[in-house]
């Protein structure tokens, strides 16, 4: 089988790397990169090719996915408390006249 064949995932398991790729084309990731992240995530995440004959039993772990929304937030925390309390008090302005 050479490298980069999908025939051994499942259609789940290309459902799954189709949505992670979309999540990093949107936050502005290359169209080559975003696909490469994405079937490393898939990859660790179920351990590979699920279709028979290659050890379809073994547990799916699902920290890749949440590693990055740990990460999120460092560039926030960097902004000094009054300017984000700045942005906060416009958020929640923005929201109060949505609603009414």
């Amino acid at each position: 089988m050479p490298r980069g064949d999908k025939s051994s995932y499942t259609d789940k398991q290309k459902r799954q790397a189709e949505h992670i790729e979309e999540g990093y084309e949107h936050r502005g990731v290359s169209e080559k990169e975003a696909e490469r992240r994405a079937w490393a995530t898939v990859n660790k995440e179920t351990h590979g090719g699920k279709k028979s004959g290659s050890g379809r039993g073994t547990k799916e772990d699902h920290s890749p996915s949440r590693k990055g929304g740990r990460l999120g937030g460092a560039a926030s925390a960097k902004r000094p408390a009054s300017e984000r309390s700045r942005s906060a008090k416009k958020a929640a302005k923005t929201r109060k006249r949505r609603a009414a």
